[in-house]
């Protein structure tokens, strides 16, 4: 791998890092682009190079939400039985995605990726703010265990699709469908992203296994070399964007969260190519 490849890689780390313990996402709407890119780069045809992407950036999520999450468990903004139970459905869901993807094409895989990062950024912009005085998420709407399974799957389906930890629909989901404050509502999510990726990471790796084709270092659809990288910058960063999170209100957190995603996802669907404008 050429050494602006793994820089490239190293600060992509960094980001979705921060991001996951800011913002309460895997960080794989940062990660998955630079990916795309190095593998591109380096000759991979760019279906395949979309699946590793999706794939890789599952794996890397699962030890940054870990992180992530304890930092968040430390502070009491995790919801424990409300992250299990979107996990474990959130598990299931993303095995499932996961296969999908691996019989998709790649321009469809990455206008669903860039679909999905904008709808849930547009969904938290509009949200209503329920911690209102200061955003500290305090107080919570009890809801259903099965509230929480029927939510789980889908998302968790989505996000083995599109190769996301499932933050960036978890998080809106449950500061205003299932009621918890935007603070509890990240850290619950960083929790349940630690078995939602789990699913994926799973069904990538099965689903890749003996196809020809893929670069060095590749289980399945996950390339080593690339998680060593990117979860070797994200961990630890990971706890930086905790101790931020918790010191910017809620509606900073918002704008933050919106616009990066915005970006991505009209990247990934490649609408600045079509408008010829330089971002």
């Amino acid at each position: 791998m050429e050494l602006i490849f793994a820089f490239g890689l190293v600060l992509a780390g960094v980001a979705a890092g921060f991001a996951s313990g800011m913002l309460g996402v895997g960080g794989c709407f940062i990660m998955v682009p630079v990916q795309l890119w190095v593998l591109t780069a380096s000759g991979i045809e760019p279906t395949m190079a979309t699946r590793i992407a999706f794939g890789t950036a599952l794996a890397v999520a699962l030890p940054t939400a870990i992180n992530a999450a304890l930092g968040h468990h430390r502070r009491g903004a995790v919801v424990p039985r409300a992250a299990l139970l979107l996990g474990l459905a959130g598990l299931v869901g993303a095995f499932l995605g996961g296969a999908v993807t691996a019989k998709a094409p790649g321009d469809l895989l990455r206008i669903a990726f860039g679909l999905v990062v904008i709808a849930a950024a547009l969904r938290m912009a509009t949200a209503p703010d329920l911690t209102a005085g200061g955003g500290e998420g305090d107080g919570t709407i009890p809801r259903s265990d099965g509230c929480y399974l029927l939510l789980g799957l889908p998302l968790g389906f989505i996000s083995g699709l599109v190769g996301i930890g499932g933050g960036v629909m978890m998080v809106p989901v449950l500061s205003t469908a299932m009621g918890l404050g935007i603070h509890r509502a990240v850290g619950t999510s960083s929790a349940a992203i630690i078995l939602t990726s789990s699913g994926g990471v799973l069904s990538y790796v099965y689903h890749g296994l003996g196809v020809p084709g893929l670069p060095p270092f590749s289980l399945g659809y996950l390339n080593l070399l690339q998680v060593a990288l990117l979860a070797g910058a994200s961990i630890p960063t990971a706890r930086i964007g905790v101790r931020a999170a918790h010191r910017i209100r809620a509606d900073r957190l918002r704008k933050v969260f919106t616009l990066l995603m915005v970006y991505i996802g009209l990247e990934m669907m490649g609408a600045f190519e079509v408008l010829r404008v330089t971002v």
